[in-house]
């Protein structure tokens, strides 16, 4: 079953058309990859599964509903979440504070997070819990701006966690990151397999190769094909177009 389905989807620059008919689908419990070169259109269609775009053509259809229409917000809060771009993370909180006012703020009375942020139990369960799956919780009273690059992109996820989310679309997690702290996402994206259903964008085709159950393959705005990581590997024209000469 698709928890997460495209049909047709366009968004246009005046005469340029960034994504050309993309009709794709997520299926639930599945990490399901987009590659492609510099100018595929990849971090484009992410803007557009969560609401931070609207498209020109096409819908989108998110656990059974129509959300084409619907903004970030109402997105977010139906369960689809995009990662380390609409979370902000404040260097002052500690790191349960910024994942409890996460929680609080995935909730319909988000404004109201300022009072008894860590004496509110859902909000600091919440917290709690993204912080144990994320393996933060020994940094739990570490203020956020002492973190190090890698432990704060390991926030921001468990930030989009306490938000209780359905889907999580994933663009870059690892950009910008050493060996180390790449493999680190790796192992914690592996623990969250089949827990969440995740799309992920991602340049490091090591770590796509090893997480994906399926990988869609995007080139000039158009869907090339979808497959398992086999296929990919053994597809003459993702070959050519993208693996013989990996895009930046």
């Amino acid at each position: 079953m698709a928890a997460l389905l495209t049909n047709r989807l366009v968004k246009r620059y005046g005469a340029l058309q960034v994504t050309d008919q993309v009709s794709l689908d997520v299926r639930s419990g599945e990490i399901h990859a987009v590659i492609g070169p510099n100018g595929a259109g990849k971090t484009t269609l992410i803007n557009q599964l969560s609401g931070e775009l609207a498209s020109d053509q096409g819908s989108v259809h998110f656990d059974g509903v129509d959300v084409t229409v619907d903004a970030i917000h109402r997105r977010a809060r139906a369960g689809l979440l995009r990662s380390y771009q609409i979370t902000s993370i404040f260097e002052g909180f500690t790191v349960l504070e910024n994942a409890a006012l996460a929680a609080r703020a995935a909730r319909r009375h988000a404004w109201q997070f300022w009072r008894g942020l860590l004496a509110d139990p859902q909000a600091r369960a919440s917290a709690e819990e993204s912080m144990a799956a994320t393996g933060l919780s020994g940094l739990a009273d570490v203020p956020a701006g002492e973190l190090a690059y890698g432990q704060r992109r390991q926030l921001e996820l468990a930030m989009a966690l306490a938000a209780h989310p359905k889907f999580l679309l994933l663009d870059e997690p690892m950009a910008g990151m050493s060996v180390q702290e790449s493999a680190a996402v790796v192992q914690l994206l592996r623990r969250l397999k089949g827990r969440y259903t995740i799309l992920l964008v991602e340049h490091d085709m090591d770590a796509v190769f090893s997480l994906a159950d399926r990988i869609s393959v995007l080139v000039y705005g158009r869907l090339m094909f979808t497959g398992t990581p086999d296929e990919i590997r053994r597809h003459p024209e993702v070959r050519a177009v993208y693996l013989g000469e990996e895009g930046a």
